[in-house]
């Protein structure tokens, strides 16, 4: 969704295509950690992470972000816009999760993703 220029067009043209009684299932990156993509991680001198910022989360915004190489336009939205969307399209949230690591997930990573979870999980129902 954070690749999604103008959700207020996609997310009901979603809705429009699902059968009733049909899913759409959505992986994202929370809000809070896009509302500092940009920012990324606090660390000290010796590069420890300290902290993870939050910082403007409510005003939406797009931002160019870089990782590995690739370099993408990503756009913040609270949460809220999410779900205001999704419900004024007419779906009915069934499932939400911030899945925590999965058990092979490097130690370093994990106890990473504990403290800040990256993802969440959300299944949405087209009413029949």
């Amino acid at each position: 969704m954070i690749d999604i220029p103008d959700i207020h067009a996609a997310i009901p043209e979603m809705a429009r295509v699902l059968n009733p009684g049909g899913s759409l299932l959505i992986a994202n990156l929370n809000s809070f950690n896009t509302a500092c993509a940009d920012t990324g991680w606090i660390k000290n001198t010796d590069g420890r992470r300290l902290h993870y910022p939050i910082d403007n989360y409510l005003q939406e915004r797009s931002m160019w972000i870089e990782y590995r190489g690739i370099r993408i336009r990503n756009h913040h939205r609270p949460l809220s816009t999410y779900l205001r969307v999704l419900l004024d399209a007419g779906l009915r949230l069934v499932h939400f999760d911030e899945p925590s690591p999965v058990p092979e997930t490097p130690p370093s990573r994990a106890a990473s993703y504990r403290r800040a979870p990256w993802f969440l999980v959300m299944e949405w129902i087209k009413p029949a």
